[in-house]
This record gives C-alpha cells, structure tokens and sequence, in this order.
C-alpha cells in the first residue's frame, strides 16, 4: 500500500501531516506555541495529533521478563490483568491524562488486544509498538533477530504498521527498541538501530529507543547515514545519560523524555528540565513515569506502580520552578504529540 494511500485511508489529508522536521532550538521560547499536524496511530484507530491531550509517553501496562524463548499470552489471564491495571488507568484519566504509550515490545508481552480493551473501558488513547528490545544481553529478542538482515526486520515491522499486529488490525504507533548501555554498540544493536530507520522511512513511525546511558549519539549517527533526521529519536530514559551527552542529542533535534518519574528522581528531573529549558530545548521534553506493570512471574502480578506523581507532584515544582501554564502545556501535550505523529515518507 502506497503512504498516500494508507493516510487517505485513516481518513486524513495529506496536508494534515506533521512535517517531521527537526525541533527548533527557538521554537520553546516564541509566544505562539508550535502548530501540531498529523495523526496519532493509536489502538483504537488514529487520532488527530491536535487532540490527543495531556500524554505520558511511556508507560507500561504488561511486562513479562521471562525471555523471548518462553514469552506467551499463556503465562497470564487476560481478564486478571484488565481488572488489575483498570483501576490505575482511570485513576490517570481522573488526574487530566488523555494519552499514554505503551512501550512493552513484542517478545515482552506487548499485547494490542488487552490495550483495546482497556482503551475502551477508560477512554485513554493507548499507542502500542512495533520493533525489537535487544536489552540485557538480547534476552528478548527472538532467533530471527540474530539471522535476518536490517531489511528483513523492517519489512516485518513495516508489515504491522500497514496491516495491524499478528491479525487484530491494530497498528502499531510507534517502533521501540532498545540497547544495552555500553560504551558501543553491539552489531546486533547496530542492525536493530539501522532497522528502525529503514522502518522510519517506510512509515513515518517515530523511532523510541531505551538508551539511559548507552550510545545515544552513535544512534543518532546511524539514523544519520540512513536519511532520518535526528527530529525522529526519542532518546528513552535520558534522565541515566551523562548531561554532555543529552545535551548534545537535544542541540541535533532528538527528543528528550525523561521518563522514570519517581519520587527519588524529582530533583534530578527538576534539574534537567531546567537546564534543557535554559538552553532552548523546552520544546523536546517528554515526561512519564515508565511505571505500572501487571508481571507474569509475581503473585497478583506484583505491585502496579500507578501513573500518579507528573500532575500532581512534578508539575507543581516545574511552577515553582518559574515555568508558566504555556510551557507546562507544551511538554506535557504538545511535545508527546509532535514526538508521536506519524510523518510524512
């Protein structure tokens, strides 16, 4: 299916599509707020990226560490689950969240069907995934990864976007990858990386990779020599990288999500947010929690972190921090939906 044909298709003009262009370093600090074009691929169809609200880009609702070779939707009750992790998900909608990706990758227990659902209970746009993790020693990546070519993984991945996910027809709205925080990156890593550019370029999905503090800037080198601007890395868990190194990300156009939002990372999510506003990247924040999950392998599915610290814990001392309503609303919605708007090939 020709691109042209798959966004007339979602019942979107062309010309509403994000233009994918790189975030400009003044854009955080003009009076008028970035304009947000395209659509948002969530799983109950796509949304215009305008309204999709306050989002948490990356949260969890399943995890399952199991490893690929034994990952299955056998190993849990999807009814168990729902009734588990509905609470939590309300509780977010109450607190003004609209939106919410879900980064659990295939092989981890990224399950499109039980986010349907859950998306329909709460009336949350969830997003799910395409792509492979290749962290902790590529315990989660299944045996074609090791033997199929960069090519082949995007064509498989690019499949999902254009066909939905193993037969449900819900597309994935975004790739998640994710590397092992070495000082390099393995040639695994290097094939999974390049994959996701060739899979950017296929489909326009933005590329988020869990880096924390591994070779961000090799990445965004990788994406380079493929022909995908910088404007499509999320830099997943940036809140781990060395400052240098984020920062150096943020001035050639990556995204920035800070993203374990937790009651101990406060001062150091303060801090970033400060300094990356002091240096005119305002306007590529993420924020989230990286919290829930119901887990396979623990009693009840373990303890389910909720969704409730950004609104009402963080945000407050972003105020405090001199930071206005325009600006907490552009990284709040602003910033999650130009960062997960499907772009134009």
């Amino acid at each position: 299916m020709r691109r042209r044909d798959f966004l007339r298709g979602l019942g979107v003009g062309i010309g509403a599509v994000a233009t994918g262009a790189s975030p400009a370093r003044t854009e955080t600090r003009a009076a008028t707020p970035p304009a947000i074009g395209g659509v948002i691929q969530t799983v109950r169809g796509p949304v215009p990226a305008a309204e999709l609200g306050l989002t948490l880009p990356h949260e969890h609702v399943l995890v399952d560490f199991v490893g690929a070779d034994q990952v299955s939707p056998a190993r849990y009750d999807a009814d168990r689950v729902f009734e588990a992790v509905l609470p939590p998900l309300r509780q977010a909608h109450e607190l003004g969240v609209r939106a919410l990706g879900e980064c659990t990758p295939e092989f981890l227990g990224r399950d499109p069907r039980l986010l349907r659902r859950l998306g329909e209970a709460t009336g949350l746009h969830l997003i799910t995934n395409t792509g492979l993790y290749g962290v902790r020693q590529d315990k989660f990546l299944p045996p074609y990864a090791h033997t199929e070519s960069a090519a082949q993984l995007a064509q498989r991945w690019g499949r999902e976007f254009r066909e939905g996910i193993a037969g449900t027809g819900i597309r994935p709205g975004f790739i998640k990858s994710g590397v092992d925080p070495e000082p390099a990156l393995s040639a695994t890593h290097r094939k999974l990386v390049t994959a996701a550019a060739l899979t950017h370029r296929a489909t326009g999905l933005a590329i988020a990779v869990h880096t924390g503090r591994g070779p961000g800037l090799a990445q965004l080198d990788i994406l380079r020599e493929n022909g995908v601007a910088a404007s499509a890395f999320i830099w997943v868990h940036a809140q781990g990288a060395r400052d240098d190194d984020l920062f150096a990300a943020a001035e050639r156009g990556a995204w920035i999500s800070l993203d374990g939002l937790n009651r101990n990372s406060l001062p150091r999510h303060r801090h970033l947010c400060v300094e990356l506003r002091r240096r005119g990247h305002l306007g590529q924040i993420l924020l989230s929690h990286d919290a829930g999950w119901f887990d396979p392998a623990k009693e009840g599915g373990g303890v389910f972190r909720p969704f409730d610290l950004l609104v009402p814990v963080f945000l407050p001392q972003l105020r405090e921090a001199g930071f206005t309503a325009d600006e907490i609303d552009l990284v709040t919605r602003i910033n999650p939906a130009r960062a997960l708007a499907v772009r134009p090939v």
